[in-house]
């Protein structure tokens, strides 16, 4: 539950229209589509807008011609499914961790179990993260293979304008930049979990003593 928990806290802020233009602007997507910024700022706005709130037409249009062909929209479809599969493990998982935390009254065993499954993801980002800067390209295709249909998910960025507003660069830097947040709020996570944990222990002991003496 730690590790959905911290997982769905880290990535959500990675899906703001700051971020995403902060990042087409250095991976030149103006260029790219040959839209104006402010066209590809409407037309992104307009895409996250139906991946996070739906509905998913994603049929935004540029000077009247339609940003995204059949298929880049199926694709967004397929990746809205898979988001909203994802959001709903990391509500579950907050809600057990909640309920876990309340029915343990805030137990030793209980931080030291979250301070466990946050060191685990940390582990886990700092392995991915080495393998998607070494192999990006490989680690990108097996990410798309687990997720989505075969076929579904490769693109032209001579013509299609998904790969177009979103390049290759657009995702390496994002793919760091989450790696490193995920990894200071893991660890940040593990070190005051255990510090609460010991905490805990300690109190646990005090409170021991205190009925022996009695």
């Amino acid at each position: 539950a730690t590790i959905l928990v911290i997982a769905g806290a880290v990535l959500a802020p990675f899906f703001n229209p700051i971020w995403v233009g902060f990042e087409q602007r250095r991976a030149d997507a103006a260029a790219w589509t040959g839209y104006t910024d402010a066209q590809v700022q409407a037309a992104t706005g307009s895409i996250l807008s139906d991946l996070i709130f739906g509905p998913p037409r994603f049929d935004v249009a540029v000077n009247g011609q339609t940003v995204l062909d059949p298929r880049e929209r199926q694709h967004m479809v397929d990746v809205r499914t898979v988001l909203l599969r994802f959001a709903g493990l990391v509500v579950v998982a907050a809600v057990a961790l909640v309920a876990i935390g309340i029915a343990s009254r805030g137990a030793a065993w209980f931080w030291r179990a979250m301070s466990t499954g946050a060191a685990i993801l940390a582990v886990a980002v700092v392995v991915g993260g080495a393998a998607f800067a070494l192999f990006f390209d490989t680690a990108f295709e097996l990410f798309h293979e687990l997720f989505f249909p075969a076929g579904s998910y490769t693109f032209d960025p001579g013509t299609e304008r998904l790969v177009q507003l979103f390049p290759y660069a657009f995702w390496t830097e994002t793919s760091i930049a989450i790696a490193v947040v995920g990894i200071v709020v893991a660890v940040g996570v593990a070190i005051l979990a255990r510090m609460r944990a010991r905490r805990m222990s300690e109190l646990g002991r005090i409170g021991r003593r205190l009925v022996e003496s009695r």
